[in-house]
């Protein structure tokens, strides 16, 4: 066991003093009697700054799952076409009326499919577009491009175009696109003025979930009852996050936003509620005044809370820098006084 350093007490020197030696922290080295060891203090401009872990991890090699399922939709669609061709023709040999009809009803089927496809392509090009506007932003952050970063806040004023809502805030950039600012600054500065309203407004929307699943949950009979309702709120308050920041995901939108939902889950530490959100609703009084179907509502509004956090970071085009993230502990709180008000 070492034995602790004597010690000095306070003085004054000038720091050109021959007695003052300067030395990094982890040099050692035996000092001339009376001098004086001065460490110097690391420059914050050199220090790293700290980012977000991307959301969507990098895809490698080569997809054999996505040939796979491309040649068999391919396969499907063919054998459709061919069994509607033959059906069109069988119905033009045995009435043409009827010939008539089978054609007209494959023309729409056609253009409607075709309609569905145009929108859940440009569903996932809104959704790769954020993805790639997150992961951008992050690498301005580390980089301090100022180049780069104006051309992110040119892309992201773009998406944020059709929302009414952040017309100020649009404004705003655009007058401060001049100035001379650093990269990552202008990220920041972005976040501040366009992402404010959004995350108040996604808080909302979370908090609204995690209380509906909440009561639901508790008066429901039946178990399979909850999950369908879980299940079916937690996918309405996804598709509502996506689309306040941007995004109108279709259905295979909504599979790869879920995909990567679940994904970010299990990188940020899974669904299960933490030790201090139990000793919060213990603080509470919850655990003494709740019946046992009353305290699964609320672990069931907890973990659909957990879950609307981890879309709002997959869904959100820029990392948390500027402004806090949206903590679990808040929206638990809210969750327990909206339950105690409507006991009272």
């Amino acid at each position: 066991m070492s034995e602790p350093s004597p010690h000095r007490r306070p003085q004054t020197f000038k720091l050109d003093d021959p007695g003052v030696v300067v030395m990094d922290a982890d040099e050692h080295g035996r000092l001339a009697r009376g001098a004086v060891r001065v460490t110097p203090e690391a420059d914050p401009a050199l220090l790293p700054v700290p980012v977000d872990v991307p959301l969507v991890p990098a895809r490698r090699g080569f997809r054999w799952g996505a040939l796979f399922f491309t040649a068999l939709g391919g396969l499907v669609l063919l054998g459709l076409g061919l069994g509607v061709t033959h059906l069109i023709e069988d119905l033009f040999a045995r009435n043409e009326e009827l010939g008539f009809v089978g054609l007209a009803c494959a023309v729409v089927a056609a253009l409607a499919l075709f309609v569905i496809i145009a929108r859940e392509t440009l569903g996932l090009a809104r959704l790769a577009t954020i993805e790639k506007l997150h992961l951008r932003a992050t690498e301005v952050l580390v980089s301090d491009d100022r180049a780069a970063s104006r051309a992110v806040v040119q892309d992201l004023v773009r998406l944020a175009h059709r929302n009414p809502q952040l017309a100020r805030a649009r404004a705003a950039l655009q007058n401060h696109a001049g100035d001379i600012i650093d990269g990552a600054d202008m990220i920041r500065l972005a976040e501040r003025e366009l992402m404010t309203p959004l995350d108040r407004e996604a808080r909302r929307l979370v908090s609204s979930a995690a209380q509906r699943v909440s009561i639901v949950t508790a008066v429901s009979p039946r178990a399979l009852v909850d999950v369908l309702f879980v299940f079916v709120a937690s996918l309405r308050m996804i598709r509502q996050l996506a689309q306040l920041y941007g995004a109108r995901p279709g259905a295979l939108g909504m599979i790869r936003l879920l995909r990567h939902v679940i994904a970010h889950l299990a990188v940020t530490g899974g669904m299960a509620a933490s030790d201090s959100m139990i000793q919060q609703m213990l603080g509470h009084g919850i655990a003494a005044k709740l019946s046992q179907r009353l305290g699964e509502g609320i672990l069931n509004g907890l973990l659909t809370a957990r879950l609307g956090l981890a879309a709002i970071d997959v869904t959100r085009p820029l990392p948390f820098t500027a402004l806090p993230r949206p903590a679990l502990a808040d929206l638990a709180t809210d969750l327990l006084r909206k339950r105690e008000d409507g006991e009272e």
